[in-house]
């Protein structure tokens, strides 16, 4: 695998992403019991826990996607309570979020007609975005043409269209092979530092966590709340054999698999809410 390239020299975000005292309940189900959490311009943050502890709740609570019960989800000073332009979002299952019927440049330029631009600058960043992920020349081609990890790449592709600050992330690397999930770890990497992102990313595999992040956030509980924040401290330049062999590495991600199996949180899923 080839190695990452350093931390984004010039962040596009100009104010955190903020999460205060965020309560979501469903009846009388409450799932997110007052959580607490800040992702700082620039920086890249996975969230992991038990299965069902409500990550994608969260994340869709950080995307004003979803409206809090209580508490309250901040982009600096505005309310995060819509879709931001400043948001962007990769959902986990690309292969129901691409329109088989369309070819790839207009499954990625699609989206951008809501906000009212022609259609030769639609084309002009769907064409620019697929060259940022390596698919600069699949643009004529249709989903069902492409493997599960080029599918994923234009997924990608159509969240960077938007050309947001930030982007959050649902499982994003499920459902490919491992060697694809190497791949498109190490694209996130390289496009976090080419384009200066934020990045909020979900995920059950601690090691990807681990290998991606700045900084881990644990959350579980009933209901769910941060119970920890790791730092991860592995540099800006990481590799998929050298960093994943370094000695911190495993003590990190032994740490994380600690609290993710601690006894005390591992009924938190129950109640049937999506992890």
């Amino acid at each position: 695998m080839n190695m990452t390239t350093d931390a984004p020299q010039n962040v596009r975000s100009t104010a955190p992403l903020v999460i205060d005292s965020l309560t979501k309940s469903f009846g009388d189900h409450t799932v997110l019991g007052g959580l607490n959490l800040t992702i700082n311009p620039g920086e890249f943050v996975c969230i992991v826990g038990p299965s069902g502890a409500g990550k994608t709740t969260m994340l869709r609570c950080l995307s004003g996607l979803m409206l809090p019960t209580s508490g309250s989800v901040r982009y600096g000073d505005t309310a995060v309570d819509r879709p931001l332009s400043e948001i962007a979002v990769v959902f986990q299952d690309y292969r129901g979020s691409l329109m088989p019927w369309m070819r790839i440049w207009d499954n990625v330029a699609f989206p951008l007609q809501s906000r009212g631009l022609g259609k030769a600058e639609r084309r002009e960043r769907a064409e620019r975005a697929l060259e940022s992920v390596g698919l600069g020349d699949v643009g004529e081609k249709y989903p069902w043409q492409l493997s599960g990890g080029m599918q994923q790449r234009v997924a990608i592709a159509r969240a960077l269209a938007y050309d947001s600050p930030i982007l959050l992330m649902d499982e994003p690397f499920g459902s490919v092979d491992a060697q694809t999930r190497f791949e498109l770890e190490d694209l996130i990497l390289n496009l976090r530092s080419s384009l200066g992102l934020t990045i909020g990313l979900v995920t059950h595999d601690i090691d990807e966590a681990v290998y991606l992040a700045d900084r881990v956030v644990v959350v579980a509980g009933k209901p769910t709340r941060v119970i920890d924040e790791v730092t991860i401290g592995l540099g800006p330049v990481r590799d998929q054999i050298s960093t994943r062999a370094d000695r911190r590495f495993g003590e990190l991600r032994s740490k994380v698999l600690r609290e993710i199996m601690d006894p005390r949180f591992l009924e938190a899923g129950t109640g049937g809410q999506r992890g």
